[in-house]
């Protein structure tokens, strides 16, 4: 029983620790680019986009599809960062719980 007792105990933290990130995630904010800096994507921890900048020079018809390339380039690096960092946060949350091998979170 005491074994029981500390698995839900460890549970619990788990939980609260996996709200606080949660929270902290969604004030989160990472910024992707690509061209050198001439097109920004901002999106939150949760994934949701803030944020384009681009760059005046990209702005004309004959750089249509070079601008096309660049916003998928800068939200797909804006989306690996908060991939990152979710994977850390979601460390953090775990750091201590034994879970089974091979077990992931979040469920």
């Amino acid at each position: 029983m005491k074994n029981l007792g500390n698995m839900l105990k460890q549970a619990q933290q788990m939980q609260s620790r996996m709200q606080e990130m949660q929270a902290k995630l969604e004030a989160t904010e990472v910024e992707g680019s690509s061209g050198g800096g001439m097109v920004k994507v901002r999106l939150t921890g949760k994934g949701d986009l803030r944020r384009v900048t681009i760059d005046p020079s990209l702005m004309n018809a004959d750089e249509r599809e070079v601008l096309e390339d660049l916003l998928v380039a800068a939200h797909a690096d804006a989306k690996q960062k908060v991939e990152a960092t979710m994977a850390e946060e979601m460390q953090k949350a775990t750091a201590g719980i034994n879970l089974p091998p091979g077990m992931k979170l979040p469920f």
